[in-house]
């Protein structure tokens, strides 16, 4: 309404100034005169600017009439759309005006504006694989998420555009959360692009969500073979993969497949911690200890971890702590300066009854770099020595309130894990669990409950066993701290 008033009031305004020209041009004095082969032609003013007019509008006339010639000349020489091309060409121009001003729309925000601009191009274009991309994104920027499935699945309908419908349908569903939809939208649209990153990325995110192992490792082997992924990183990921291809198995009760799958893993990356511990039970559990101990040695070397030292202890359970203290000589002398390395010889000094031996090892960890296994094992230190109740509560006291020490976090969101899982928990990020300290920031109050057990548990059933009557003088030996290395171990 408001737009047509203004029209009225456009076009009575331009009236009125042509009236007030012509009035104006009719009082002027003198006139022109145009002399040509003899021939004198005089004209007044308003007529000179009439005659004026028709002249440049007959020119326009006459090139317009040429452009027609010439194209009626290209059709007669077998150019077919010459003629169409002639008629289309103003509607071409205001079509791609349109076009030109909705994408600039787009790029400001305007999502409604870009809307009405794209749907003004369709009508002078017809061209529906440009408009309709336009339209479905300003529709999406305007929170019209209807009108842009609408759109979306119109592209669907042309060959040329499938994959821009496919992909703009696929990340509303992930918005939305339907990843049961978006990974069968994902698994088309890799079908059509099997080279596009983010398709191939955002399908093997899904996959490894939905535990489809040999998918993702199929998907993996698609970015290796196009470009997409570093040979390396291939590698560790496809051990990732595996590994977890393995552990599916595993819980299902196949045995044998889950340990040639752990294996196969631990081969792709004999880096990755925990392909290496179920390699390594694999191993144990065929009574293949040799082998074990070549793929605990390994991936010790890579980076000391405390489940490495668990199944470590698990091919000889029934050792004696001295003789355990021995075997792991192996271990302990492959990065003797390493954090890992002191802790786990403190613990089996402890085990040894050799609390000297296993306040030597800690060194200075207590005071420059303590945590709540830290601030336990000087307990247990402490007790064995003979000290007095306050002393071990005072490190017990200090290891519930410590921070808890590397643990599984997440590089993307740091986010901690009680365990190695191929994709974060929180972010689905896949493969970007390291086994590190966590920010300062993201560490909660540790209540240290789990720590308990290693100290006042094994205190406790001594003192029943042993001294119940006199428990002011009680001197606990400690040597069940670490007579079951694998629940030590994992506990941290």
């Amino acid at each position: 309404m408001l737009w047509s008033i203004i029209k009225i009031v456009v076009f009575i305004a331009l009236v009125a100034a042509a009236a007030i020209g012509a009035g104006y041009l009719l009082e002027l004095d003198g006139g022109v005169r145009i002399v040509m082969a003899g021939q004198e032609l005089n004209l007044t003013p308003l007529t000179a600017v009439i005659a004026l007019l028709v002249l440049v509008a007959a020119i326009w006339v006459f090139l317009k009439l040429a452009s027609l010639v010439i194209a009626i000349l290209k059709f007669i020489n077998g150019d077919e759309t010459a003629i169409s091309r002639y008629f289309d060409r103003n509607r071409q121009q205001k079509g791609y005006k349109a076009l030109s001003e909705g994408m600039m729309a787009l790029a400001s925000g305007e999502g409604e504006l870009a809307m009405a601009k794209a749907s003004r191009a369709e009508r002078y274009l017809r061209k529906p694989e440009l408009t309709n991309l336009i339209t479905a994104q300003a529709a999406e920027m305007s929170g019209n998420r209807r009108k842009a499935e609408e759109v979306y699945k119109r592209l669907l309908t042309n060959e040329k555009t499938r994959f821009v419908g496919v992909r703009g349908i696929l990340k509303q569903k992930l918005a939305e959360g339907d990843t049961d939809t978006a990974l069968k939208l994902a698994e088309t649209a890799f079908a059509l692009k099997p080279k596009h990153a983010e398709i191939q990325d955002t399908l093997l995110t899904l996959q490894a969500q939905n535990e489809d192992w040999t998918g993702a490792r199929k998907t993996l082997n698609a970015k290796l073979k196009h470009g997409s992924l570093p040979r390396d990183v291939h590698k560790r990921r496809d051990a990732v993969l595996a590994l977890s291809e393995a552990r599916d198995v595993l819980d299902e009760g196949k045995d044998i497949e889950a340990r040639e799958a752990a294996i196969e893993a631990n081969r792709l990356s004999p880096d990755l911690i925990p392909a290496a511990v179920l390699a390594a039970r694999g191993y144990i559990e065929k009574g293949s200890k040799r082998y074990a101990v070549r793929v605990l040695k390994k991936a010790w070397d890579a980076r000391p971890h405390p489940d490495l030292a668990a199944v470590f202890a698990e091919i000889e359970p029934e050792e004696t702590p001295e003789a355990r203290l021995k075997r792991f000589a192996k271990l302990l002398k492959v990065h003797p300066e390493n954090r890992e390395t002191k802790l786990l010889e403190a613990e089996l000094h402890i085990a040894a009854e050799d609390f000297p031996a296993a306040r030597r090892a800690l060194g200075d960890l207590a005071a420059v770099d303590p945590d709540a296994r830290v601030l336990t094992i000087m307990a247990a230190v402490e007790r064995g020595e003979g000290a007095s109740d306050a002393v071990v509560k005072g490190w017990l006291a200090r290891a519930l309130s410590a921070p808890r020490g590397p643990q599984w976090v997440c590089e993307n969101c740091h986010h901690i894990h009680a365990e190695w899982v191929p994709a974060c928990d929180n972010c689905q990020s896949f493969d970007t669990l390291s086994w590190t300290a966590p920010p300062a920031a993201s560490v909660s109050s540790s209540t240290g409950v789990e720590m308990l057990p290693l100290i006042v548990g094994s205190i406790e059933d001594d003192v029943s066993d042993k001294m119940p009557a006199d428990p002011e003088n009680e001197e606990i030996p400690d040597a069940e701290i670490l007579d079951e290395p694998e629940s030590e171990t994992t506990d941290k």
